[in-house]
């Protein structure tokens, strides 16, 4: 992002999603751009969200439709599956791109040797180095398999 933030951004693209009349786009980032003002407004004092606090909430709002896709799925209710599927694929344009499974392995086997970790027991200690370095660019259950897997020898 440049000069102009991420909410501005997505607050933009909500108003062209309005004019060209797009349903889908314009509903979910409304959902998005709600649920970062109720961050925004949440605790004791009123405050304007940093990209990265924001980028944060959108990644929580696409862990939340890809979760209720999984749900509805299972239910067989494919149309409302198919629908949250294609929320989270708007909400994936905002998000940085997703780390591939061998990147993720790569990272976790650097950080594993880094912390000198053996064992299953040692995973909260390579959680603690891994964190930071894949923080927004893979799910922490998708990390916690990884590492679990990769201890696990």
């Amino acid at each position: 992002m440049t000069t102009t933030s991420l909410k501005q951004r997505l607050q933009d693209d909500l108003t062209s999603a309005i004019r060209s009349r797009d349903e889908l786009r314009s509903a979910t980032l409304r959902l998005t751009l709600t649920a970062i003002t109720k961050q925004e407004v949440a605790g004791t004092t009123a405050r304007q969200l940093s990209d990265d606090e924001v980028l944060k909430v959108i990644g929580q709002e696409a862990k939340k439709r890809r979760e209720a896709a999984e749900a509805f799925a299972q239910g067989g209710r494919t149309e409302s599956a198919e629908r949250e599927k294609a929320e989270g694929e708007v909400l994936a344009e905002y998000l940085p791109k997703q780390l591939t499974d061998e990147e993720l392995a790569q990272i976790v086997r650097g950080a594993i040797a880094e912390s000198g970790a053996e064992g299953p027991r040692a995973m909260g200690a390579v959680m603690k180095v891994v964190g930071p370095k894949v923080a927004g660019l893979a799910e922490g259950g998708r990390v916690a398999a990884e590492v679990k897997r990769q201890l696990a020898g």
